[in-house]
């Protein structure tokens, strides 16, 4: 596109004084959606970002040598120029948040109100958007290329950016006070459990366990509150399963990544359309995971009816699942996964608790703390002997240190498996304190 095509049309000119940013930026945006309507603009765009970025800085540029704007400082020229390009181009004000690699969530109540979280701790955003219309705008460039819509009839969209970030948008009339926009962030690659002994959200006793027990084909859930670290972890996990063995993972908004895992089928449930047809729920998944030969099965979340095929799978084979699920400490873990199972099938409770102890070998409780960390705060682990889940180490958070109360009876057999020596499991049981 020739800029010069655009440089007839006359640039309204009204003489002032002082200015101020915001004023300004309105006034240059109105001047470049007159020289370049917006039908331009989205041929710009479908040639590529970085080239329509380019095209239109210089055009920017070129109304900033007005003399309406000669009172501009340099500095303020490069903020108005970004955030106009960010908001044609981008998602606007919450551009520069989605590009800084240490912001894990981005929070929009309303146009007027941006916030974001950083290291655990919320923070409020200078930057907002100009009108709730604007926003809603944001939110459609989001949903429209996925093929999703958000409107009066249906007010909630769940949907996942090309990064992988976790998107939820809830407008009028269900949201009161304008449109709420919420968005997941996750890195472009996964948190090794080292890297989360490097944070301290566990210690290397712990990380060493963990990686022995997905070695080791035993069952694990991951628990914990929202945004408290369940999925990174449960990614954590994965990561050590052996790589001649085929993964199949399940989550309702596809988040786990494998950067180097040379066998695994994701899939992702689906939400019915407008006409209330084509619905996959994470239950069909799961029951259809079993026919696809799966080592491992991965589900992102367990909240529903698929508790019951999940745990059948667990107990008919598939030995070594992994999944994640809301609770507030191991010993709820038991009473959601039974009330989840009885959403499936009607069957007596102390069945279910049966099915549920033998199917799980190992609960990890993982939380968010007082400090914005997050950090696994209690182990528990199935005894045989007493039909039983016993505390295997739990953090004292006054010290902020673990309390090792027993050893796993699995992890004395791990030499028999050539999982680990006997020489690295005596180490190990020699760095703990037991109670």
């Amino acid at each position: 596109m020739n800029l010069s095509d655009y440089s007839n049309k006359k640039i309204s000119v009204s003489p002032s004084s002082s200015y101020k940013v915001n004023l300004v930026k309105s006034r240059v945006r109105d001047i470049l959606y007159e020289k370049i309507p917006s039908e331009h603009i989205a041929k710009l765009v479908s040639k590529g970002r970085n080239i329509a970025r380019v095209e239109l800085s210089v055009l920017i540029e070129q109304i900033f040598m007005d003399k309406e704007f000669s009172k501009v400082s340099d500095e303020d020229r490069k903020e108005i120029s970004t955030e106009i390009l960010d908001l044609i181009l981008g998602l606007g004000p919450i551009e520069n948040l989605l590009n800084d690699d240490s912001v894990t969530e981005i929070m929009v109540n309303g146009y007027k109100h941006v916030f974001y979280e950083k290291n655990g701790v919320i923070y409020s955003s200078k930057q907002h958007y100009e009108s709730d219309e604007q926003l809603r705008l944001v939110v459609d460039r989001i949903v429209a290329p996925l093929g999703r819509r958000i409107d009066e009839q249906s007010p909630i969209v769940n949907a996942r950016l090309s990064e992988g970030h976790r998107v939820n948008a809830v407008i009028a009339p269900v949201s009161i006070d304008g449109t709420s926009l919420t968005i997941r962030k996750f890195r472009q690659n996964a948190f090794s459990l080292q890297d989360m002994v490097d944070m301290k959200s566990m210690t290397s006793q712990i990380a060493l366990l963990l990686s022995w027990a997905v070695r080791a084909r035993k069952n694990i859930a991951v628990s914990g509150g929202t945004g408290g670290g369940k999925t990174t972890l449960l990614n954590a996990l994965s990561q050590q399963i052996p790589f001649n063995e085929r993964i199949i993972t399940i989550e309702d908004s596809a988040e786990l990544k494998f950067d180097r895992h040379p066998h695994v089928v994701r899939m992702e449930a689906r939400e019915a359309n407008s006409e209330g047809n084509g619905q996959i729920s994470i239950r069909d998944l799961v029951v259809n995971s079993l026919r696809m030969r799966p080592d491992r099965i991965v589900v992102g979340e367990c909240r529903g009816a698929e508790a019951a095929d999940m745990l059948q799978a667990m107990n008919t084979g598939h030995d070594g699942s992994l999944t994640t699920l809301h609770a507030n400490s191991p010993s709820e873990v038991i009473t959601r996964l039974v009330m989840m199972v009885r959403y499936g099938m009607d069957l007596p409770i102390n069945v279910i608790e049966a099915q549920i102890f033998s199917a799980l070998d190992l609960i990890v409780q993982q939380d968010r703390l007082g400090s914005g960390k997050r950090a696994i705060t209690k182990i528990v682990a199935k005894n045989l002997d007493s039909k039983d889940y016993e505390c295997v180490c739990e953090l004292d958070k006054k010290t902020n240190e673990y309390i090792w109360e027993v050893c796993p009876d699995w992890v004395d057999f791990l030499p028999y498996s050539k999982i680990a020596t006997e020489k690295e499991v005596a180490l190990w049981k020699s760095s703990l304190q037991f109670c």
